[in-house]
This record gives C-alpha cells, sequence and structure tokens, in this order.
C-alpha cells in the first residue's frame, strides 16, 4: 500500500480508519521485531488490521489461531467473520467444521442469529453430518420458533430443506403432521402429504434406491464413482461404484495416447490427465475426460515443460503440475505450472525448495501438499506445502517413512499415504495420515499387501488402494473400525495408474 503507485505512497500523513490503536500499534511492533501475541481478545481486531494493511503473514498467522479455537458455540461466528475478511481458507475450514458438527451446533446462540438464507443452504448440503433426518427437522422448528412472530412465514422455504422420505413413518405421522406451525401453512401441509406418500406407499428411500434423488438421498453420503486412468504403458481407463451391492469394475473410453507415468485431476466433473510417457517420448501435453459423453479430447494447450513421475492437484479451478523427472540430468524438477482452466493457459509459480519425482501432490486446507517422492540422492521423507495465495513453499513435518510412487488422498480433514517404495523392491504396506492443525503424522494400520506404484482415493467416507506392481486388486480402509479388507479386482494389472473421484450425475 504504501511502497506501490497507490495515493497513499504519495502522503506525508496518512489517516488511519477503522483500526484500533492497540492492533496497530501490535502490527507496527511487530513489523521491528518480528513477534506479536494474538489472544481471544485481540484477535478480531489484529486480523482486521492485518487485512486493511495488507500484512499476509499476520492474516495467515490469526487464521490458523481461529482454527485451533472452532467450537460449537462460536463456529459459525468465525466463518462469517472469515468470509468478511476474504479469509478464503479459513471459510472452506469453517465450513468443513460445521457440516461435521452440525448436531451439537443446534441450539447455540450462534445458530439462532443465522440468516435464512445460510441455514437453508447449509441443511441442503449433501455433506450435512446429522444422526437422522428428524434431527434436521427439530432444528428448523427451533429455529422458527426462536421468533415465531417474524419467522414462522420462512417455514416452508426450510422445510424444502428436510428429505422427509428418509424419516420414520411414526415421526412424519405422529410428530410432523400435527405440528401446528406446519399444519397452519398450505405449502407445509403439500410437502408433509408428498412425503406421505413415498414413505407410506413406496416404504423407505433408504431401501428402496427407486425414489432416491437428491430429495431422499442420506445426509452425510454424496454417491461417488472411481476412475482408474491408464498405468505402465495401457490408455486403458476403468470405472467403479464402491458403493454397488457387487462391485464390478468396467472399461470406459481408453486415453488418446498412451501415459505412464501421468498423472490426474478433476476440475469442474472432468479428469484433466497431464504429461506422461508415451512411447519413449516424455509428454507436456494434457487431455479431458467428460463422464457425460465418455470420451477424452486433446485440444488445450500444453505445458511449459514435458516430464512424468509428476504430481497434480486441483485447486480453485486451477490445475497445478508439481515436480516430474528431469531425463537430462536425472533428477527430480522442483518446477510447478499452474493451468487455468477458463483461459487455457499455464503459468509458472514459485518452485518448490527440492526437486521431487514420483512425488504426491493433494489438496488440504486450501494449500498444495508435495509428499515424499526421489530427488537426485536417497528417497525423500520431507513434504512441502504451498499456498497460492502468498506464492511460496514451505517445510512441513516429514513423514515417518520415506516414499516414492505411493498414493495420497484427503479423507476427513486428514491427509493419508500409502504403500509406495523406500528401496524395497516388493513396496511398502505402511500408511501413515498428516494433521495440518498439530503439523505431525501418525501411522495407520498397515494394508494387507505391500504395494509400490500405488494410487489411492478418498470415496464416501473409505480410503481405496488400486493396483500396484503385478497387481489388479483393490483394498478399503474405514477409519470406523480402522481396518483395511479386500474390496475388488480392476480388469487388469495397473502399475502406477491415475486415480479420480467424479460424483455420480
Amino acid at each position: 500500500m504504501f511502497t506501490s503507485e497507490t495515493m497513499e505512497s504519495l502522503q506525508q500523513e496518512i489517516e488511519m480508519v477503522d483500526i484500533e490503536g492497540a492492533a496497530l500499534d501490535a502490527l507496527i511492533s511487530f513489523c521491528y521485531c518480528g513477534k506479536i501475541q494474538i489472544s481471544d481478545v485481540n484477535i478480531p481486531s489484529t486480523l482486521h488490521a492485518a487485512c486493511l494493511l495488507q500484512l499476509d503473514e499476520i492474516k495467515e498467522a490469526c487464521c490458523e489461531f481461529l482454527k485451533k479455537q472452532l467450537c460449537p458455540s462460536n463456529c459459525l461466528g468465525v466463518r462469517e467473520f472469515a468470509d468478511n475478511h476474504s479469509c478464503r481458507e479459513l471459510v472452506r475450514f469453517a465450513d468443513d467444521y460445521i457440516l461435521e458438527n452440525f448436531q451439537e451446533i443446534i441450539g447455540t446462540e450462534e445458530f439462532y442469529r443465522l440468516p435464512i438464507d445460510q441455514l437453508a443452504q447449509l441443511l441442503s448440503k449433501d455433506e450435512l453430518v446429522i444422526p437422522s433426518e428428524e434431527q434436521v427437522f427439530t432444528a428448523v422448528l427451533q429455529w422458527v420458533e426462536f421468533d415465531s412472530s417474524a419467522r414462522k412465514q420462512l417455514l416452508p422455504k426450510l422445510l424444502e430443506c428436510v428429505r422427509f422420505p428418509l424419516c420414520q413413518p411414526e415421526f412424519l405421522i405422529n410428530a410432523i403432521s400435527k405440528n401446528a406451525l406446519v399444519m397452519a401453512d398450505a405449502t407445509c401441509r403439500n410437502l408433509v402429504d408428498r412425503a406421505k406418500d413415498d414413505v407410506i406407499l413406496q416404504f423407505s428411500a433408504l431401501e428402496h434406491p427407486k425414489v432416491q434423488g437428491r430429495r431422499t438421498r442420506a445426509c452425510g453420503a454424496v454417491d461417488e464413482v472411481i476412475y482408474v486412468v491408464g498405468g505402465y504403458e495401457t490408455r486403458s481407463v476403468e470405472r467403479l461404484d464402491p458403493g454397488g451391492a457387487s462391485p464390478v469394475w468396467q472399461y470406459v473410453a481408453s486415453l488418446n495416447q498412451e501415459r505412464s507415468f501421468a498423472s490426474v485431476a478433476v476440475v469442474d466433473g472432468f479428469i484433466y490427465a497431464v504429461g506422461g510417457l508415451g512411447k519413449g517420448k516424455w509428454l507436456n501435453s494434457i487431455e479431458r475426460y467428460d463422464p457425460a459423453t465418455d470420451q477424452w479430447i486433446s485440444d488445450f494447450a500444453p505445458c511449459r515443460v514435458s516430464r512424468y513421475s509428476l504430481g497434480v492437484a486441483a485447486l480453485d479451478d486451477h490445475l497445478y503440475a508439481v515436480g516430474g523427472f528431469d531425463v537430462y540430468h536425472d533428477h527430480g524438477l522442483n518446477i510447478v505450472e499452474c493451468y487455468d482452466v477458463r483461459r487455457n493457459e499455464w503459468t509458472s509459480v514459485a518452485p518448490m525448495g527440492t526437486g521431487r519425482s514420483s512425488l504426491c501432490v493433494s489438496v488440504l486446507d486450501g494449500c498444495i501438499y508435495a509428499v515424499g517422492g526421489k530427488s537426485n540422492g536417497p528417497v525423500l521423507s520431507t513434504v512441502e506445502r504451498f499456498d497460492p495465495r502468498v506464492g511460496r513453499w514451505e517445510e512441513v513435518c516429514p513423514m515417518s517413512t520415506p516414499r516414492y510412487v505411493h498414493g495420497s488422498a484427503v479423507l476427513h480433514g486428514a491427509l493419508y499415504v500409502v504403500g509406495g517404495r523406500n528401496g524395497n523392491s516388493d513396496g511398502l504396506s505402511s500408511a501413515e495420515k498428516y494433521d495440518s492443525r498439530a503439523n505431525k503424522w501418525t501411522s495407520v494400520t498397515d494394508m494387507n499387501s505391500r504395494r509400490g506404484d500405488v494410487g489411492l482415493a478418498a470415496v464416501n467416507g473409505n480410503l481405496y488402494a488400486i493396483g500396484g506392481i503385478n497387481d489388479n486388486s483393490v483394498e478399503v480402509f474405514d477409519p470406523k473400525t480402522n481396518q483395511w479388507k479386500h474390496h475388488s479386482n480392476m480388469n487388469c494389472i495397473r502399475f502406477r495408474p491415475g486415480v479420480a473421484v467424479l460424483q455420480k450425475p
């Protein structure tokens, strides 16, 4: 602000408006000594001042502080405060917390102050974690009854968000149908009557998939499918619905060209395959799969650098191509490119501190994590994190086990890595997960098989370890039981495949 071409840079005196004196004093002190004390008392004024003065380091520290303070009684207010100050990553973090802890949030002071639009949006989320739909209805009533005279006309809009076919028939008939507020409104009565038809005449929506749809899908469960793309010397692609009664892998359209050791990511429901090795040539081209048409299209701008054994991640409608193998110098690359899917163009961003090939790349809390891999020496256990808002990489806690050609995925706010190799040709069976709040890795139950060159997917609350050297099998990890078990077999062996997850249309 003061050094760029702005009006403030030309003034001798600048009036600071809407900044508390104590907060300004603390920020000035930080500029000289590099230290600042953040507490529950000064966090609102400190973050507000840091945003106005564009002190991103302080802003980030404040957001990290607020993440650790989240609880059911304050999470809605923190989310609103973060949104007002354009703290996008904190907003995403708070959104996840709210969805996972909604049952405890009901009845808090902040819950009763929620605007109608925000409450309706929250109740409509498929990711909402709630034991029963009856509790969603009860939450709606509590919110309306808090100020009945002003809010009773809003009840129809909120009842549109309640998935009545998921309610028990007894509750629908004895509680909802006899509620005075519901019965006093014609629109509400019609909603309940339609729901009774679905539940009573067609039985339960959960037992009869034919009545499934957006209005009857259970909260907390989003139907997802796994796509396994290519692998060593194959263009074929397979698809699996893991939630089916008898999971079967099915072939879909093959890649337009062979892409050994490519990487894939998903943006807007499309799968992008980037780079790879094709018939002895390392590639800079990309292609995109449309599940609606079952076609791959290659008419996209190529990367600036040809490479394979790279990692690719999607964040905010952008693809990030990270690292890869430098054939000429026989070591890992540290370069990172960003692809804007709207503009169809690539730009270079800050390089990693360490060159990495055969790494894993995942997105957690709005940041990109580059995990393990090989450089020009031993296998790496180190991990780097890139925040696109700050534009730089930083090292975080290393893994317990050095790994390359491993799999990674994010599940329930934690980054999991499985398998890979660290010099053992048979591969590793070990797994571990990273907690970004504690900056700590902890061990997870070993897989049943050693899996080098493995893919990993997080689907419907479980992890799926897919393929590996001389392996077409898939095993699934349930975090509730902390156990792995065999799930299915692909149609062919897949050695270092690309793995993508799409929601069902």
